[in-house]
C-alpha cells in the first residue's frame, strides 16, 4: 500500500494560536500544510492571503500547499511565491488559460496541482494531467469548513487514479472535504495518496497529535481489514446507492 500523507487544512485552526497549531500538527507527523486561500468571488468566503503564508514560514519546516479559490489566480502566484509557497492548486472551473497558469507555476519551481469541483468531470483533466504534481478532488463543495463528505465523489476518486497510472504515474491523488477517521478509508480505498482535513484535526477535543493518530489508525484498520462497523456500513450504502 502506498504512504498516505496527510495535509492539515488551517482553514478550521484557532487563528489565535496559529503557529502553536500548526506545530502540534509537524510534531505529530504531517506531510504538508494545507492553506485555503478564497476571495468571496470564485467561493462565497473570504479566508487569508500572503501574510499568513509568510507567518507560518517562519514556524514550520512542512511544505505550504495554497489552494487558490480564487478568480485569477495568475495576479497573485508571484507574491504568495516570495511569502513561502511550496505548491499551488489552482481550479480548473473558472480559469481562462489552465495550462499557462500551470507553466506559470513550473517557472516558479513550484509544484503544480489543478483542482476539481464535486461536479466536474474526471474527463477535464486529460489534457492536462501530464503536467502535474497533483490532483485535488473536491469531495465537498469549495468555501466553508465542517461541510458533509460527498459519497458520489468516490467513482470519481477511481477514475482520477485510472487516468493518472495511465499518464502519470508519479501524480499525487488529493482529497479535500469532509475527511475523517470514517472518510478516510473510504478515499483511501478509491485512490487518494493525500488527505487534506481540517475540522478532523484542529476541531478534535482531545487534541491534533490525537485526531492524527485517530486518522492513521483509521487507515491501518483498513489494511488489516478490521475496520468498524459504521465505515463498513457508509461504504456499504455508497456502493448501493452507484448501482
Amino acid at each position: 500500500m502506498i504512504a498516505v500523507k496527510l495535509a492539515p487544512s488551517i482553514l478550521a485552526a484557532d487563528f489565535a494560536r496559529l503557529g502553536q497549531q500548526v506545530a502540534d500538527a509537524e510534531h505529530a507527523g504531517a506531510d504538508r500544510i494545507h492553506v485555503d486561500v478564497m476571495d468571496g468571488h470564485f467561493v462565497p468566503n473570504l479566508s487569508m492571503g500572503p501574510a499568513i503564508v509568510q507567518s507560518l514560514r517562519r514556524v514550520t519546516h512542512l511544505p505550504l500547499e495554497i489552494h487558490l479559490m480564487i478568480s485569477d489566480p495568475d495576479f497573485f502566484l508571484d507574491e504568495f511565491a516570495a511569502a513561502g509557497s511550496d505548491s499551488f492548486l489552482v481550479h480548473w472551473e473558472g480559469n481562462n488559460n489552465l495550462h499557462r497558469t500551470v507553466q506559470r507555476i513550473r517557472t516558479l519551481g513550484k509544484r503544480a496541482g489543478v483542482v476539481i469541483n464535486p461536479a466536474t468531470s474526471s474527463g477535464v483533466l486529460e489534457e492536462i494531467v501530464h503536467d502535474l504534481d497533483q490532483v485535488l478532488v473536491m469531495t465537498v463543495n469549495p468555501g466553508f469548513g465542517h461541510q458533509q463528505f460527498l459519497r458520489t465523489t468516490l467513482p470519481k476518486i477511481e477514475r482520477v487514479r485510472e487516468l493518472i497510472e495511465r499518464f502519470n504515474p508519479g501524480c499525487d491523488v488529493e482529497v479535500d472535504g469532509g475527511i475523517d477517521a470514517t472518510t478516510a478509508p473510504l478515499v483511501v480505498r478509491a485512490g487518494a495518496t493525500v488527505l487534506v482535513a481540517g475540522s478532523a484535526i484542529f476541531g478534535d477535543r482531545d487534541g491534533v497529535a490525537t485526531a492524527m493518530s485517530r486518522l492513521r489508525s483509521s487507515l491501518d484498520d483498513m489494511e488489516r481489514g478490521t475496520e468498524p462497523a459504521e465505515r463498513s456500513a457508509l461504504q456499504r450504502s455508497q456502493l448501493c446507492s452507484s448501482e
